[in-house]
């Protein structure tokens, strides 16, 4: 949650409730998990200039050092409250295009909010690009196009014997492969839904479950009579007015993962998993 004290911007509380939605789920089904780093990357960017670091830190550097942190935490949380199951976090690279045009139009926020006078002064000092999100402004990256898992197989597998997996994280490490196969890391953040639905498709996943922080899609949002949506098709997803910096990309990734074969996606609070996949809370995304 945005302002959230604790390790890298992960608050204790905040970590006990993912972690008891998260057990809620995998009681009774095989759970996948992966999770967002925005304000984590942000956050160990400054953390490194302020140590003094001769060279800005690679933005996919800052990914996995954001994944491995989060993927403890969760592991070590969702853990102890699953006695005897086992738990694991993956440190997963995500192949991007190193065409795409994302690379010239950077729109990924990251790390903390400012104010715009804030924004602009750090943007002219430290060579970023800033833009507004909500009601403040923050740093932003490219944001390719996830392609393919290189781990994968090894996803696969490790789901088959029974591990609730954490991985792909942050939308995973970016990475570009050259026609020999060496792997390079580049500079960028990968959108955690779109890799959601490449990660759901590669471990065979019968459904997508988007958790935040708000009841589901709203209509009306941001008025004094919000409406919660509570049925929409892949195609009334991709219509619905929906701001990119938040719930745009959620919608596109549950019409994707449907579209694609999935039998269902939802969007809804964190806390509420079991009645997520009951269909008695949050916005359900299926076939008409």
């Amino acid at each position: 949650r945005r302002g959230a004290a604790g390790p890298a911007g992960a608050s204790p509380e905040h970590l006990a409730s993912a972690a008891e939605g998260v057990a809620a789920v995998a009681r009774t089904h095989a759970v996948v998990l992966t999770h967002g780093n925005g304000p984590q990357v942000g956050l160990l960017a400054l953390q490194a200039e302020a140590a003094g670091a001769e060279a800005p830190t690679p933005l996919d550097v800052l990914g996995a050092e954001s994944e491995g942190l989060i993927g403890y935490l969760l592991a070590r949380e969702v853990r102890s409250r699953l006695p005897g199951r086992p738990v694991t976090a993956l440190l997963t690279q995500v192949e991007v295009d190193p065409d795409d045009p994302a690379f010239t139009s950077p729109d990924k926020p990251i790390g903390p909010v400012y104010d715009e006078g804030e924004a602009r002064s750090l943007a002219h000092s430290r060579g970023w690009t800033v833009a507004r999100d909500g009601d403040g402004w923050r740093r932003v990256v490219p944001s390719p196009a996830p392609r393919r898992l290189l781990e994968e197989d090894i996803l696969r597998l490790l789901v088959e014997q029974g591990v609730l997996l954490i991985c792909a994280g942050g939308g995973g490490i970016p990475v570009t492969l050259d026609a020999a196969g060496r792997v390079s890391g580049v500079e960028a953040v990968v959108d955690k839904d779109a890799t959601a639905v490449l990660l759901a498709r590669a471990v065979g996943a019968a459904g997508l479950l988007l958790l935040t922080d708000v009841p589901g899609v709203m209509e009306a949002w941001g008025t004094p009579d919000p409406r919660l949506v509570r049925r929409m098709t892949p195609a009334e997803a991709r219509a619905f007015p929906a701001p990119e910096g938040s719930m745009a990309p959620k919608l596109r990734a549950c019409a994707d993962f449907v579209e694609g074969g999935g039998a269902f996606a939802v969007i809804g609070p964190l806390e509420q998993g079991p009645a997520l996949l009951a269909g008695t809370a949050g916005t359900r995304i299926e076939a008409g």
